[in-house]
């Protein structure tokens, strides 16, 4: 057994030593999905699977800024998600508090700064907060060498028309007139007002425990990204998951549509 994990690890520090650099995503998108599957197969209560799952994302952040990756959104929970039963949402809820306390400390730690992106209203209120009082408290972080934007509450049709509504909003304010502004409407200015618009594109989607499909996940954003689906459950994702992924990455020759 000792000899397999030192093999394992031997493995693990020459795929990342193997990595270039230069042709690393610089915003990678990560949909953590498989929470209530890893628990059933482990025997445990959801509450168990929402900590080991919110303790690897944690992990991922470090994993991510050992990489010099500058840029992660991570996908916590869907507006759809909302319509799951109270037993199933409320431990969640809980967890997801703790994550917002513990974020600032791994913010300093790390260096990364924060966004929370998502119809935040419909939470419950002390979530909100918590969210928001994190935010606020990253903020203070100098010089961060990686931004984190956390998706909660989140849905990407939603997003889009938010952005086209803000858009169209601003275009009045302007003093724009009413038939003219169908024609001030275009790509560069919806882009600008989605809700992390200070962020690059996605450059490589990552959705575990096997399916296949975004879900709505930043459709705007990932227009041009690559696409890696896994098989573990995210509480089960591994680093070396991770590094596979990013070397598959690194083989593609993208085309950004051409």
């Amino acid at each position: 057994m000792a000899l397999s994990r030192s093999l394992y690890r031997l493995y693990e520090r020459r795929l990342a030593a193997s990595l270039p650099t230069s042709t690393l995503p610089r915003h990678i998108g990560v949909i953590m999905d498989g929470h209530r599957r890893y628990a059933r197969e482990e025997g445990g209560e959801y509450r168990k699977s929402y900590q080991a799952g919110m303790s690897k994302f944690e992990e991922l952040l470090a994993w991510c800024a050992d990489l010099d990756i500058r840029a992660v959104t991570v996908w916590v929970l869907s507006t759809e998600n909302l319509q799951r039963p109270a037993e199933e949402l409320e431990p969640y809820f809980d967890v997801l508090n703790g994550l917002f306390e513990r974020l600032p400390a791994e913010a300093r730690r790390l260096g990364f700064s924060l966004a929370v992106s998502g119809s935040l209203d419909l939470l419950p209120p002390a979530l909100a907060q918590a969210a928001k009082r994190a935010v606020d408290e990253v903020a203070s972080v100098a010089d961060p060498t990686m931004a984190v934007n956390i998706a909660l509450c989140y849905g990407g049709r939603q997003e889009i028309v938010d952005a086209c509504r803000s858009l169209v909003t601003d275009l009045a304010d302007q003093g724009v007139a009413a038939d003219e502004i169908a024609e001030r409407i275009d790509a560069d200015g919806i882009a600008q007002n989605l809700y992390a618009a200070d962020l690059p594109d996605i450059d490589l989607v990552i959705r575990t425990s096997g399916e296949s499909r975004l879900s709505g996940f930043l459709l705007w954003q990932s227009a041009f990204a690559e696409f890696a689906f896994v098989d573990p459950y995210w509480p089960a994702f591994r680093r070396i998951d991770l590094l596979r992924a990013l070397r598959d990455f690194t083989r593609r020759e993208r085309r950004f549509g051409k």
